[in-house]
């Protein structure tokens, strides 16, 4: 994984995204200014204690050893120079109970016009490659494009954090006051067995990669557990490399969601209206975002569809966006925008995927339809 490569790639991305033919060294000061700007906000806060005396983590760690055949020494050694975050269990909080949520505000955080350009030099950079993964898997080059834009400007923004400090923080000091503590708590200790457990086996210094709050990694911020499953030497080099491999993490995006069942072809979503004399509202959210009703019990309590949506095969799910104190908007939701959530359970995020991929593949293709939604 080398620095530089990331760092050419994402001075390539400025270069088109800002409209200048600026020389190399003046695009690298440009970069080096941004990063300098933001750093205040973006920098990790100061470490805290380290894990090297807490009883409960080393009998973890020597539990982990045993049960995935890991060097005992290594692990307790690697786990003693993870250091509890405070910033990141802040992060990790919900917010306050009744915070009222706002679609507009959320898609303007992504569908904006920095995000698109970026995303147009990244499309134009590896056209072939996109087009590549979606032929093989199925899954548009838009929706690729989307998630990478989303969850790192296309490599711009791969998070400040040691991943060893994230996963650890988490795994051992997950904040009691969320409602799903001990869940949440398990989940990121199978995460950070997982993390040893690529570190070891491929050779890599655990305390060297960086990454989100929560411990993913790369252009495509995978967590340990979807690296180890779906990560795809799709550039061929011989090695997978999702820091500094666009091609690498353009085809595992494509695979995670052909393994979750992405179906080719198939719409993310449909407009919706409502008959107010038939809407049963709470019956149509009461699954919330996975598909359950024919498009006859979707229209039968209430929706109303209308084109290729009355010809839909599948299962519909209503989509609520609130809008804060503005009336909420509403989509149906297809299997496909279902599969979009199972990267990040949000139906808030995986409009701002679509969307955003939508718009850049219309800045690069004016004419072309979308392969992901009607």
């Amino acid at each position: 994984m080398t620095s530089t490569v990331l760092r050419r790639t994402t001075i390539a991305i400025l270069l088109i995204a800002i409209g200048t033919t600026n020389t190399w060294a003046e695009a690298k000061k440009h970069l080096k200014k941004k990063k300098t700007a933001k750093s205040a906000a973006s920098a990790p806060a100061v470490p805290g204690p380290s894990y090297a005396q807490r009883a409960d983590a080393l009998r973890w760690a020597d539990d982990i050893a045993q049960q995935r055949d890991l060097d005992a020494a290594w692990v307790r050694q690697t786990l003693a120079q993870a250091r509890y975050i405070p910033a990141i269990a802040k992060a990790i909080t919900p917010p306050p109970v009744g915070t009222a949520k706002n679609w507009a505000l959320y898609r303007s955080r992504f569908v904006e016009p920095m995000r698109i350009q970026a995303g147009v030099a990244f499309w134009q950079a590896h056209r072939d490659t996109l087009l590549r993964a979606q032929a093989d898997t199925g899954v548009p080059a838009e929706i690729i494009v989307g998630i990478l834009g989303v969850e790192t400007i296309y490599g711009q923004q791969m998070g400040n954090f040691r991943v060893l400090d994230a996963l650890a923080t988490l795994a051992f000091d997950f904040p009691a006051s969320h409602p799903r503590a001990p869940e949440r708590s398990a989940y990121f200790k199978g995460e950070l067995a997982q993390y040893l457990s690529l570190m070891q086996r491929s050779g890599t210094d655990p305390t060297r990669l960086r990454g989100s709050y929560a411990g993913a990694m790369g252009l495509p911020q995978f967590m340990p557990t979807s690296w180890s499953k779906y990560a795809t030497d799709f550039d061929g080099d011989g090695k997978i490399d999702l820091f500094a491999s666009p091609g690498d993490a353009i085809g595992s995006v494509a695979q995670y969601f052909k393994s979750f069942g992405w179906q080719p072809g198939l719409p993310t979503h449909y407009p919706v209206s409502f008959d107010a004399a038939k809407l049963k509202l709470d019956t149509l959210m009461a699954p919330d975002i996975l598909p359950t009703f024919s498009v006859a019990s979707f229209q039968a309590n209430g929706a109303v569809l209308s084109g290729d949506a009355l010809k839909h095969p599948g299962q519909l799910a209503l989509i609520e966006l609130q809008n804060g104190d503005a009336p909420a908007s509403y989509v149906a939701g297809t299997d496909n925008f279902y599969v979009i959530t199972r990267y990040n359970w949000s139906s808030y995020y995986a409009m701002a995927v679509i969307e955003l991929g939508q718009a850049v593949m219309q800045a690069v293709n004016p004419n072309t339809p979308s392969a992901a939604s009607r």
